[in-house]
């Protein structure tokens, strides 16, 4: 071996022993700093990181999921509830039509009836009852019409549904 081969070999030694020096500070500092941060953050991070990360939506299956629709749906229903109801709480039937049926019963979309009597005098020989149980349950009729639980509006209280529907029987040309 030359001597400029030792020479290169001992410095190459010399650069490798000090980079391992560097290394080992560097975990050591690591340690120290990790030791020194707290482990848990402050209860109002976490909370917002928790509200960030909430699913949009959930996965309901077998029996079990059964039990968690359910729960949800009360849950759904009692926040409905505690907003005071929609549009205000307003008990009147014109208004609430306007806001939120006239999409569907002024233009027939998925099969609704329309606001003449040619498509409710069958439904009124049903009974009103059934009429708002329909509109506040929901309904598929058996031509494939589609009536959504409170009109698509979990806020509407029951009491809503009655002045709309009795709003719109009032109503029919």
């Amino acid at each position: 071996m030359r001597n400029h081969d030792s020479q290169f070999l001992k410095r190459f030694s010399i650069v490798i022993a000090f980079l391992a020096v560097i290394t080992i500070g560097l975990i050591i500092f690591a340690a120290f700093l990790q030791g020194a941060i707290p482990t848990e953050p402050s209860p109002l991070a976490v909370e917002r990181t928790n509200q960030r990360i909430a699913p949009a939506g959930a996965v309901y299956a077998g029996s079990t999921g059964a039990a968690a629709q359910a729960a949800a749906a009360v849950a759904a229903a009692a926040r409905a509830a505690a907003a005071g109801g929609a549009y205000g709480g307003t008990l009147d039937g014109g208004e609430i039509f306007d806001k939120l049926c006239t999409a569907c019963h002024l233009t027939g979309v998925g099969l609704a009836p329309t606001l003449d009597h040619s498509h409710w005098d069958k439904r009124i020989a049903q009974g009103a009852d059934t009429l708002y149980k329909h509109a506040i349950e929901g309904y598929t009729g058996p031509d494939g019409g589609v009536m959504p639980p409170k009109g698509g509006n979990a806020g509407l209280s029951e009491a809503q549904i009655h002045a709309a529907v009795d709003w719109m029987l009032a109503n029919l040309k």
